[in-house]
């Protein structure tokens, strides 16, 4: 679905964007150009960004590498 309709900025590129390492509505407009005529799509944009950020999984360890015995 198209979030920025002056850009032409879709969810998926919001989600993609998030995936690369993008954390912030800033980085968005810096990144994509979100935003940065008319400013209505800020506010769903916020939504799908943390809803990006909430479901990324992040991999802190690798548990099924318990430590080994030699």
């Amino acid at each position: 679905m198209i979030v920025c309709v002056c850009n032409n900025i879709s969810d998926r590129e919001i989600r993609q964007a998030v995936d690369l390492g993008i954390t912030s509505i800033a980085a968005l407009r810096a990144e994509l150009g979100l935003g940065t005529d008319c400013g209505k799509c800020i506010s769903y944009a916020r939504e799908v960004l943390h809803e990006a950020l909430d479901s990324k999984t992040v991999v802190t360890e690798l548990s099924f590498r318990a430590t080994q015995t030699a």
